[in-house]
């Protein structure tokens, strides 16, 4: 078996990560052209379209800083966007699952660093509810990390784990 059987294959995924970015940064721009910042928009029982902007990471964790979190984000999603992309290329060619979730999780942090290098914030607009329970808005990008992620955590419980010293 020659090592581009077993490693290198990987990177021909990285269409998802695009593809992913391509519809966050479409989908941010025409809530952003077309809904008001904060003002609602009903779509169906406990869900809007509500225009906001997050400074801040996942449920607006420090938002409310001074601003260097700006680029301690950027730089962070930049760092983990370079380690994604190495443990992509260092994938054996039936690792299929992990590099999607990886290219998935490239995906949404790429399109999140976009607006944070543009407008100083991520674009939020998706806005679910229970009663009087309103969960944080979110957009396409964080979506995939989410479903990028959710796959990794399955990944662990789904796959044997390999004897030491035998990698196959």
């Amino acid at each position: 078996m020659n090592d581009r059987e077993v490693t290198g294959s990987k990177l021909r995924w990285l269409w998802l990560a695009v593809l992913v970015i391509v519809l966050d940064l479409g989908t941010k721009a025409m809530a952003t052209a077309m809904l008001t910042y904060g003002n609602p928009v009903p779509v169906m029982p406990m869900f809007n379209l509500t225009l906001l902007h997050n400074t801040g990471a996942a449920f607006s964790f420090l938002a409310g800083a001074a601003g260097w979190q700006r680029w301690f984000f950027i730089t962070l999603a930049l760092v983990v966007s370079v380690v994604l992309v190495y443990w992509l290329k260092s994938l054996r060619r039936h690792e299929t699952w992990s590099a999607i979730a990886i290219v998935l999780i490239l995906g949404g942090a790429l399109g999140n660093v976009y607006d944070r290098v543009v407008h100083g914030y991520v674009v939020d607009f998706l806005h679910f509810y229970w009663n009087g329970y309103h969960f944080p808005a979110f957009n396409i990008a964080d979506t995939a990390i989410t479903i990028g992620a959710g796959m990794m955590i399955l990944d662990i419980f789904r796959k044997p784990r390999e004897p030491d010293g035998d990698p196959e």
